[in-house]
């Protein structure tokens, strides 16, 4: 298996993020969508390749001193073989860097392996969004703490029911 890289990326890489959120999610994003939110200062973008191949992306935005992930995803075949972990790792040190003490995100009930990638990762629920999936389903808004490295402080139980 080739080396994964992460690069920080712009309105210039958002095709080819478009096409990794396209595997990932449906409905997905377009690279028109992708690029207007990399057009605001607040928004970072990342892409994960596999030597040429993009595996990986994710996008976050800042608030001062929070912040929150847009959207991460990670190919099928790739999954479970810790480049979601090592994607968001570089997230939360790069907005740890940029002053954000807390990062948020929201993760659908159904999607018990990126519940459980979260809880490893340090991240706790603070609350649920009732029906805020196109599916219906429920988002749990989870919450970690971050230090000016980037590594979590706490971590509490993430409970989907």
């Amino acid at each position: 298996m080739n080396r994964l890289r992460i690069e920080q990326t712009g309105p210039s890489s958002a095709a080819l993020m478009a096409q990794v959120h396209a595997e990932c999610f449906q409905p997905f994003w377009s690279g028109r969508e992708i690029a207007a939110m990399l057009y605001m200062k607040t928004t970072l973008g990342f892409l994960m390749r596999q030597g040429d191949r993009p595996v990986g992306m994710a996008l976050l935005r800042l608030a001062i001193d929070e912040a929150e992930v847009l959207t991460i995803g990670i190919i099928p075949d790739l999954r479970g073989k810790g480049a979601g972990a090592r994607l968001l790792a570089r997230g939360e040190r790069d907005v740890a860097q940029s002053g954000a003490r807390r990062l948020f995100l929201e993760v659908s009930v159904e999607n018990a392996a990126a519940r459980a990638l979260y809880q490893r990762l340090g991240y706790s629920q603070i609350g649920r969004r009732r029906g805020y999936y196109g599916d219906g389903s429920d988002a749990l808004v989870l919450e970690k703490a971050l230090s000016g490295d980037g590594q979590g402080l706490a971590s509490a139980p993430i409970n989907p029911d």
